[in-house]
């Protein structure tokens, strides 16, 4: 565990949402990090929320003004009518946002499903950025298989995730204990404990605002996405980031960079696949220095 995240941090305060309509009634929140420049979009894994960018994003906010969204089913945005969590979706989200803010012709940052979604829109829509740092964005490079009987290990992990909790020291004390989040820095910990739960009136709990079957659902509609075999479209400059060990997402970093016409690897040594909210400050200056800030 890293020793930072033995001591919560300080709160992050909560900040009003945007609300944006995407596709399949869903309603997006967006939350408006703050910052001086240019909008930088922030897009987060399954199972988080935009918040969770906060950290980084303040390191940045000299040169870059941050917009983070939560995806359909995260934190404070709402699910599909359908309950479909395919992440053709989440590119759905993107494009909308894109297009509230006027962010268009500008760089964004994304960190797994966040990467991935950043991937489908420019696909879908190109030129919608001008450039892209991505953090071990799932990328697989053949499309696996897709639907009820289909075995998914992250699936089955998810829907065993405890949903419910005393109270949010009770939900920080056990998230330090054990990984992967007990290696997040304090004040991505803090951000995702502070916004990623919902308090429960009835009986003084808190719960996940990001359920263990929404999680689940989202990283079973992850597997029929076609990102790799159109990753020659992406004609925007491409950083991916990977983590030190090659395990995992970081293992799909090298063929994907190198399948983007203007793709570039960068590699983190001593980060694991949550790199951005272990050490934000590293992250930053990762992101600064690749999509040129400032």
């Amino acid at each position: 565990m890293d020793p930072m995240s033995a001591a919560p941090a300080a709160p992050v305060p909560p900040v009003p949402a945007r609300r944006v309509a995407s596709t399949d009634g869903v309603t997006l929140a967006v939350h408006d990090l703050g910052g001086e420049g240019p909008g930088l979009l922030f897009c987060h894994p399954t199972g988080f929320l935009g918040l969770t960018w906060a950290p980084l994003a303040s390191r940045l906010a000299d040169v870059a003004h941050g917009w983070a969204v939560d995806f359909r089913g995260h934190g404070d945005s709402t699910s599909p009518a359908s309950m479909d969590f395919g992440w053709g979706g989440m590119a759905d989200d993107v494009l909308a946002v894109v297009d509230d803010l006027d962010l268009a012709g500008g760089p964004a940052v994304g960190h797994s499903m966040g990467g991935t979604a950043l991937l489908l829109a420019e696909q879908r829509r190109p030129g919608t950025f001008a450039a892209l740092w991505l953090y071990e964005p799932i990328v697989m490079p053949r499309s696996a298989p897709r639907g009820p009987g289909v075995p998914n290990g992250m699936a089955d992990t998810a829907r065993r995730r405890r949903p419910w909790f005393a109270d949010r020291a009770t939900a920080y004390a056990n998230f330090t204990s054990k990984p992967p989040l007990g290696a997040l820095s304090a004040e991505a910990l803090q951000a995702y404990v502070d916004h990623g739960l919902r308090d429960v009136p009835d009986d003084g709990m808190v719960a996940l605002k990001c359920t263990p079957e929404v999680e689940a659902r989202v990283f079973e509609g992850g597997l029929g996405q076609q990102a790799f075999a159109r990753l020659g479209e992406v004609r925007c400059p491409v950083t991916v980031a990977v983590g030190g060990e090659d395990v995992g997402p970081a293992l799909l970093g090298p063929p994907v960079a190198a399948a983007l016409p203007r793709g570039r690897l960068e590699r983190h040594e001593g980060l694991t696949h949550f790199g951005p909210m272990e050490d934000p400050a590293r992250m930053a200056a990762a992101v600064r220095a690749a999509l040129a800030l400032g």
